[in-house]
C-alpha cells in the first residue's frame, strides 16, 4: 500500500465507487477525472480517494471535493472534467451538477435532487 505525503494538498476528491455509481459509469469518472488532475499537473495539490457508497445512489456517479464540501450528482466522464477545470483549478463549482453545498448551518439540497430517506426517522424507528 502507497502512503501519500499529502502537506500542501488544497483539495480532496472523493469519487464514488459504490455498487450504484459503478454501474453508471463511477470506474470511467474515476479514470476521467485523475486523468484530468494529472493533463492540469494538480497532482501536488488534489488528492483523489475511491470511496464505497455515499448513500446518494439516486445521484450516481457521486464526486464530492473536500474542503468545500460541494456533492456532484449524475457525473460522466466529461462532466468530471469539466469539475476538474472549473471547481478544482478555477474555483467555480459547476452549479447545474450540485446535489449538495456545504454551508455555515449544514449540508443545503441543491437542484430539485431526491430529498431521500431522513436518517432522524431511521434512528428513531
Amino acid at each position: 500500500m502507497t502512503t501519500w505525503n499529502l502537506n500542501g494538498t488544497r483539495k480532496h476528491v472523493l469519487i464514488c465507487n459504490g455498487s450504484s455509481c459503478m454501474r453508471k459509469g463511477g470506474e470511467e469518472v474515476t479514470q476521467a477525472m485523475r486523468g484530468e488532475i494529472t493533463a492540469r499537473n494538480l497532482d501536488a495539490v488534489v488528492h483523489t480517494t475511491r470511496t464505497r457508497c455515499n448513500g446518494r445512489c439516486k445521484d450516481a456517479p457521486v464526486v464530492i471535493v473536500y474542503p468545500d464540501g460541494t456533492w456532484y450528482g449524475e457525473v460522466d466522464e466529461m462532466l468530471a472534467k469539466e469539475i476538474v477545470t472549473a471547481h478544482i483549478e478555477q474555483g467555480s463549482q459547476v452549479d447545474e451538477l450540485v446535489c449538495y453545498v456545504t454551508k455555515e448551518t449544514g449540508m443545503q439540497l441543491q437542484n430539485n435532487r431526491p430529498l431521500g430517506i431522513s436518517k432522524e426517522k431511521i434512528t428513531q424507528a
